[in-house]
């Protein structure tokens, strides 16, 4: 089975100041409104990282370009992938996200991503109901996609950032 998903609905970026970037970006691609995330904690009852439970907390910042999301990250403690890309690569473009539009379709392409050789490096419930995971394929060049199941409160919020950038 192929992942054969949608457009991909959100970009992201790995950072260790979310203040610059999102400067940045909004000189760049003319983004009217950030929304922050400060400290939003990733605990091992609902999230893993390469297998294990993870416990690690990042801040994270959202926002809208058209009907592209647009996401920024900073770690802030813990073992997690986007500290890992800082030490490893810097701050820069970290992934991409594709959506299944169910539970069943996310957990498929999911299995889908790991028959066709990616790793599933971290993955979770975030608060909200929004559960995801990220694959991964770097001896082919793909650090990271990640897959997301978005329910209806974390769709609620996504919309209200959109809406935020008329």
């Amino acid at each position: 089975m192929s992942l054969s998903v949608e457009s991909p609905v959100q970009i992201a970026w790995v950072t260790h100041d979310l203040d610059a970037t999102e400067n940045a970006l909004t000189g760049l691609l003319g983004v009217k409104k950030w929304i922050r995330m400060p400290e939003v904690h990733f605990a091992p009852d609902t999230c893993s990282y390469y297998g294990k439970p993870a416990d690690f907390v990042a801040s994270i910042s959202l926002s809208y370009l058209g009907d592209m999301q647009l996401e920024l990250i900073q770690p802030v403690r813990g073992p997690n992938i986007y500290s890992d890309f800082l030490r490893d690569c810097g701050p820069g473009l970290h992934h991409i996200c594709v959506e299944a539009d169910n539970a069943e379709r996310f957990a498929a392409m999911v299995a889908a991503a790991a028959e066709h050789g990616a790793t599933v490096a971290q993955q979770g419930v975030m608060p909200g109901g929004m559960r995801f995971a990220y694959v991964s394929a770097p001896h082919a060049g793909v650090p990271f996609i990640e897959i997301a199941h978005i329910g209806d409160e974390v769709r609620q919020f996504f919309n209200y950032i959109k809406q935020e950038q008329r």
